[in-house]
């Protein structure tokens, strides 16, 4: 009975909440703890917003979430990447419901008042009667702080946060071998879709380094693969690792041997791409260009965790929102080459619609548990959740520890950086 939590009387405090090695139900159900989470951690530390390639020209946009504030992610006519609340100053409406596109500013549909690609209020109707001291700067949207590494665009309301670089830390270096699956290429977004899962965010962030539940929870992805890929993702007995990268982030390494694509190209190419090596040749592709396209298609052979949203997850970008405490939207964006060749980007996608697309094999089964551990906490809520899995066994890494790649290091990084800031 030692082992249980006395719930009806815990405090939300970090301290009764998360321990090294487990986690109190509350976590998962507290919506008074989930509104702390918003202002303590998605206002207070780098959330990525999107991808360069999402808005290559000057004027294009998406709209993106840091935690549940809408924004606008938009290139103004000088290349500068802004992020703004999507919200007018005066009532508050909307000022842009496309998801995706190019313009050359922004109106809100209710008053029209106008804003420029930085955010900057440019032209309203009948001004004078707002009187002569009424001054158009001081009433631009919200914006954000935002930077930018290897393409991947981050913003936060917090202007006395640390450097990008210096949060993400021990992580540039993953994020570097990560963007290596260009193939000599820069890396583009695809395309992506999009879910919701009943479920609380901290249940997706956990899973992204989390090996210990591939050989269950997707063996029909498996059993849907040839025998040499089969083998490649068999990995629990292999030579990988699960590691803290500080700051909350991790990398959960699968495939030692193809951490970094542009090694070992000399190696035998894979039977599933031999029909795309041969295509490349054919297009007139010199053979060290083709192994290196090649090797680049599969993706990475590690997932990259980057706390509080995003992952970097072999060959795809995955990102969550928290919508409400038992709510979290999922956006699954697959990656290409910019200017590679159309059949490697068209392999790509198949690979990626295999596994990761909506009638794929890994998003249903993944939404599936994911589902059912939102439902479990309903029960037992004195229970700990537990993440103890080689706390023993764990040595140290470059950056923090690492553990046998089923182990739980990952998700014992994210919580004690949740701690940290919730703490704050």
């Amino acid at each position: 009975m030692n082992q249980l939590i006395d719930v009806k009387n815990i405090a939300l405090e970090p301290d009764q909440l998360v321990h090294n090695d487990k986690i109190a139900t509350p976590m998962y159900t507290s919506s008074e703890l989930f509104e702390q989470e918003q202002e303590k951690i998605f206002h207070k530390t780098w959330v990525w917003v999107a991808h360069a390639s999402e808005i290559p020209d000057k004027g294009s946009f998406k709209l993106s979430k840091v935690g549940r504030e809408p924004v606008i992610v938009v290139r103004d006519r000088k290349d500068n990447i802004h992020v703004m609340v999507n919200r007018c100053r005066h009532r508050a409406a909307t000022v842009c419901e496309v998801h995706k596109g190019k313009t050359s500013s922004f109106q809100c549909p209710y008053h029209g008042w106008g804003y420029g690609l930085d955010g900057s209020l440019r032209a309203l109707p009948n001004p004078e009667q707002y009187g002569d001291d009424f001054d158009k700067s001081q009433h631009g949207m919200l914006k954000l702080r935002v930077e930018s590494y290897q393409g991947m665009v981050f913003a936060t309301f917090n202007d006395d946060i640390e450097p990008l670089e210096d949060f993400l830390g021990a992580a540039k270096k993953w994020i570097d071998l990560f963007m290596k699956q260009g193939g000599g290429y820069p890396v583009k977004t695809l395309g992506e879709h999009q879910f919701s899962v009943p479920m609380n965010w901290k249940v997706q962030l956990e899973n992204t380094t989390d090996a210990y539940h591939f050989p269950i929870v997707h063996k029909s992805f498996l059993q849907s693969l040839d025998e040499e890929a089969e083998k490649t993702f068999t990995f629990l007995d292999g030579e990988g690792f699960v590691e803290d990268l500080g700051n909350g982030h991790s990398v959960m390494v699968m495939i030692p041997e193809l951490v970094d694509l542009e090694e070992d190209l000399d190696r035998k190419i894979p039977e599933r791409f031999e029909e795309l090596a041969q295509a490349l040749r054919d297009e007139g592709y010199p053979e060290d260009q083709v192994r290196r396209i090649v090797r680049a298609v599969g993706g990475s052979g590690f997932n990259l965790n980057l706390f509080p949203n995003v992952a970097c997850s072999m060959a795809f970008f995955r990102v969550l929102t928290p919508v409400a405490v038992d709510k979290t939207d999922i956006r699954h964006i697959a990656l290409g080459m910019e200017g590679g060749p159309d059949i490697a980007n068209r392999v790509r996608l198949r690979l990626h619609e295999h596994f990761q697309g909506p009638m794929g094999f890994g998003s249903p089964d993944d939404a599936e548990v994911w589902e059912r551990i939102q439902r479990g906490v309903d029960g037992g809520a004195e229970l700990p959740i537990l993440v103890n899995r080689g706390i023993e066994k764990e040595v140290p890494g470059e950056a923090g520890p690492r553990g046998h790649v089923s182990d739980e290091t990952g998700m014992r990084a994210a919580y004690a950086m949740w701690k940290r800031m919730m703490q704050e």
